[in-house]
């Protein structure tokens, strides 16, 4: 079995698209949060959301290929394509057999959808755009990357929720550890932040109504009342340690362990318990032979809403008691829930916790509910001494995914 490391990661968010943008505001507690200027929400009752601001299009884009792929394929392709510079890969040095992809979304091309179904109703079933099915099909972000980057091994999407993203490193890290390829692209990438996003999600009642940015997405709040809509992806280069070694590549961390499993319990609601997301990180933090004292953070799933922290919560007190309790926030305080890419932009802000040894603070959270016994750091980021850190995603229709990644150190 091999170990698996990290050598590069890419990022585009609300709150920065290179890394050192997104930490800088990870550090700083910025949050990227604002009304909606996509669109005119005003009908739905929703106004806040975390959109990307300044997406650098043209750093690998032309013109052709916004009429030829969705945003979210945009988006995890930018995010990839940042991640193999960081990683300083060279395709003609990989064997591109042992060279793949794992990049899920929750919806996938959802605003070609809408848009291509108008279009359908007002001019007639003879107008959907040729490129409606290729562009709108969840797979594509995984697709689209293997095909710029010349990935010609294991090439696959996983949609499950809000666990996506979490689902795919956790996979390729699998891959990896037992032997079928040598390098992975993986991640998350989601733009659904159109009309019929937000309405369908405002129809649920899963959406924040409030209009005060500091105040909209607050997990672990008492008075959190639904989560904020965000957009984009991240991506992480997962690498077997021995060929990071042999192109002497800088490691930046450690896939350590990882956790599946599902609630089979509700469509929408975790089980109240918690113990579906429980056994997803007792799972992590076998497979990464520790015990849970080890773990000094968790980047919770935290999406501000009474359900999720109610039950996660509660998983995280059974895991680890009320002794030697690791540092817990929600990174959506800054960034909103981006649906399937969550876990990729997550993955990608706990490994920086650990590279930098500090943990951001959940901001705009003030008092917790009484029930809630777990330590959240709220208001400001405190330096911390971790070695491990636990990055948690929970999914409509019960799907739990949790990754353990390890801080690396020379020796390690």
């Amino acid at each position: 079995m091999n170990r698996v490391v990290i050598t590069g990661y890419g990022v585009t968010s609300p709150i920065g698209n290179t890394p050192k943008e997104f930490w800088n505001n990870l550090h700083d507690g910025k949050i990227g949060l604002g009304p909606i200027t996509k669109f005119d929400a005003t009908e739905t009752g929703i106004t806040i959301a975390g959109e990307i601001k300044d997406f650098p299009f043209n750093k690998y884009f032309q013109k052709k290929d916004a009429k030829r792929m969705d945003l979210f394929s945009l988006y995890g392709i930018y995010a990839a394509l940042e991640a193999f510079v960081m990683a300083h890969l060279e395709k003609d040095s990989l064997d591109l057999q042992r060279f793949g992809v794992i990049v899920g979304s929750g919806i996938g091309g959802l605003k070609t959808i809408q848009e291509q179904v108008i279009r359908m109703h007002d001019k007639g079933m003879n107008r959907v755009s040729p490129l409606f099915v290729p562009m709108s099909i969840s797979n594509m972000a995984a697709g689209n990357i293997a095909l710029h980057l010349g990935a010609k091994g294991i090439c696959t999407s996983i949609t499950t929720a809000c666990a996506s993203a979490t689902n795919a490193i956790g996979e390729a890290f699998r891959n990896i550890k037992f032997g079928y390829s040598d390098v992975i692209i993986a991640g998350g990438a989601e733009a659904s932040i159109c009309p019929i996003g937000i309405s369908g999600f405002a129809a649920l009642t899963a959406l924040s109504k409030e209009t005060d940015p500091t105040r909209a997405s607050i997990p672990f709040d008492k008075d959190r009342n639904g989560f904020v809509m965000g957009e984009g992806a991240g991506v992480l280069v997962l690498e077997s340690f021995d060929h990071a070694k042999k192109r002497e590549a800088k490691i930046l961390g450690e896939v350590a362990g990882y956790g599946a499993t599902c609630d089979a319990y509700h469509m929408t609601s975790p089980i109240p318990d918690g113990s579906g997301a429980a056994n997803a990180m007792q799972l992590a933090i076998d497979e990464a032979e520790i015990t849970a004292d080890k773990v000094g953070y968790i980047n919770a799933h935290g999406t501000s809403t009474q359900a999720n922290e109610k039950g996660e919560s509660k998983a995280i007190e059974s895991v680890f008691g009320v002794e030697n309790k690791p540092l817990v926030s929600s990174t959506k305080s800054l960034t909103g829930h981006l649906l399937g890419a969550a876990g990729g932009i997550e993955a990608v802000a706990t490994l920086q916790a650990l590279e930098n040894q500090f943990v951001p603070a959940t901001m705009g959270t003030k008092e917790f509910d009484e029930d809630m016994h777990i330590n959240v750091v709220i208001e400001k980021g405190i330096e911390h001494s971790m070695e491990y850190a636990l990055s948690n995603s929970l999914g409509f229709g019960g799907h739990n995914a949790v990754i353990a990644l390890k801080k690396w150190s020379e020796g390690s």
